[in-house]
């Protein structure tokens, strides 16, 4: 059972590196749902230093008219993050940061999706399905199929349900749903 980390240093060093690693801008509230949603830190403890990394300038706050401010880290927020992200255990990071891949839609962080297949010499065909971010490939799977129609089914079922497909593999690949393998 992880222990919930309660040192403050600990958890402006953990919010600041899981918003590094994001890589853009958040509301408050999708950061305070990736940050509790482990149960590492609890929502209070998360509140009262946000509000002082806020107040350092670590976080720097965007702020909309009519919307949800942003926050992201700024430079010496950016520099902390990465100079102490080892002082995190490493379990603790990847989870926190497969948790936040999770929970936030690709659609939010602006990644491009993209499908394509081409018939081989052996008559199936080979399936290409892709997401990038950023310019940053961050999925990249090719399947053989037997057939031009299942060929075209995964292609509309990726661009329909990229999501669910991205989170699943990540999910599978990453080890955290072991329960569907359980009896």
């Amino acid at each position: 059972m992880k222990i919930p980390l309660t040192n403050k240093n600990e958890i402006k060093i953990f919010t600041l590196y899981l918003m590094n690693r994001i890589g853009y801008p958040l509301d408050f509230s999708s950061l305070a749902d990736i940050i509790i949603q482990d149960g590492i830190v609890n929502y209070f403890d998360f509140a009262d230093c946000f509000g002082e990394l806020i107040d350092t300038g670590n976080v720097v706050v965007e702020r909309r008219d009519g919307k949800p401010d942003l926050y992201s880290t700024s430079d010496s927020g950016t520099f902390i993050a990465q100079q102490l992200e080892e002082s995190i255990d490493a379990d603790i990071r990847e989870r926190s940061y497969f948790s936040a891949v999770r929970h936030l839609s690709l659609v939010k962080r602006g990644a491009e999706l993209e499908s394509n297949y081409t018939k081989r010499e052996d008559g199936r065909y080979d399936v290409h399905c892709r997401v990038t971010e950023k310019k940053a490939v961050v999925y990249d799977i090719t399947i053989v199929v037997e057939s031009e129609n299942e060929a075209q089914k995964i292609m509309y079922n990726f661009k329909k349900r990229s999501e669910v497909i991205y989170k699943g593999s990540l999910a599978l690949l990453s080890g955290d749903v072991n329960y569907i393998f359980e009896p």
